[in-house]
């Protein structure tokens, strides 16, 4: 290939392939993407490719074993295996900060987008409702909600074990994340609204939109045509950067108390029962802290990287 196809085919490049040029350049960010992978692969993968034990068997006899071909990570204070309660509290963790996220992430960006492209009073309304909930106390607004939906999964929980033919077990654990979720997800869109507010409005009055509303093109399809598919860049960033506050909160609430039930496990569930044992068997607190805190710092520099990655003016070479 000569050099003015190959300069040509350079300069051709989307913002996506020059993103993902410049992301392969962070080593740091690479490493958090590869640390992420392989939380998720003992997370989700590894229960359906090795046998693990019940996270919730108890075995009074054999409280604090250590390290042993049978409990890779020794036992709990009630003798269940504690490499299965890592591994399925992470499992639940994971699945309450990015379903929670899920929901953020459609609620907001509906609301803003609706907000910044109709502008006007309806724009006035809507950006009030979103300062008056954000002034209220989130972690109390997340206590309540969850409190008060889960009035509402028992009676779910009951026409899915007698209509469905479900598991109980299986429809316990089911219902009682329903409210960590919701809550969580349905309280937390505040910032994405506004964001997708101030994305919709630097972009709604561009040269092409212009010639779509020429075209005779329906607002709605404006919106989610043209307008929507342009501001994914920094959406995206924001939503790799909400994750770990969501796990965060869900810690917080398991610590509290109000978050995943007994006798299932999360990592904050996990860092409450370590703390307890902190001075006599310090094991059960750090290794959940350390899964956690990677989690937690690997999503963050991966949503650095992509902030920096997604950024036209980054691309200096």
């Amino acid at each position: 290939m000569s050099k003015t196809s190959k300069k040509h085919k350079d300069s051709g490049q989307s913002l996506w392939n020059d993103a993902w040029l410049r992301l392969r350049k962070n080593h740091m960010a690479v490493a958090s993407a590869v640390v992420i992978g392989l939380i998720f692969t003992l997370c989700f993968v590894a229960p359906i490719l090795f046998s693990f034990q019940d996270p919730n068997t108890q075995n009074l006899n054999n409280t604090f074993a250590t390290i042993s071909g049978q409990h890779l990570l020794g036992t709990d204070q009630s003798g269940r295996d504690f490499l299965a309660r890592v591994v399925y509290g992470g499992r639940i963790s994971l699945l309450v900060g990015f379903v929670a996220t899920s929901v953020s992430l459609v609620i907001g960006l509906l609301w803003g987008s609706i907000s910044g492209y109709v502008g006007g009073r309806t724009d006035g309304i809507m950006m009030r409702i979103v300062d008056v909930l954000y002034g209220l106390p989130f972690l109390m607004l997340v206590i309540l909600f969850s409190l008060l939906i889960s009035e509402h999964t028992k009676s779910l929980a009951e026409v899915m074990v007698t209509d469905w033919k479900m598991d109980t077990e299986t429809v316990k654990k089911i219902t009682n994340l329903i409210p960590l979720f919701i809550a969580i997800g349905a309280l937390g869109w505040l910032t994405m609204a506004r964001m997708a507010r101030a994305q919709v409005m630097s972009i709604k009055n561009l040269e092409y939109i212009e010639a779509a509303r020429s075209l005779g093109l329906s607002h709605t399809k404006i919106l989610l045509r043209h307008i929507m598919p342009n501001m994914l860049g920094p959406i995206i960033v924001y939503t790799t950067l909400t994750v770990p506050g969501f796990i965060l909160y869900e810690a917080s609430l398991s610590y509290l108390g109000l978050g995943v039930e007994a006798p299932n496990s999360s990592w904050g569930i996990l860092l409450k029962d370590g703390a307890n044992y902190m001075e006599t068997h310090p094991s059960l607190l750090i290794i959940p802290s350390v899964l956690f805190s990677l989690t937690l710092f690997a999503l963050n520099f991966l949503g650095d990287g992509l902030r920096d990655a997604l950024d036209p003016k980054a691309a200096k070479d």
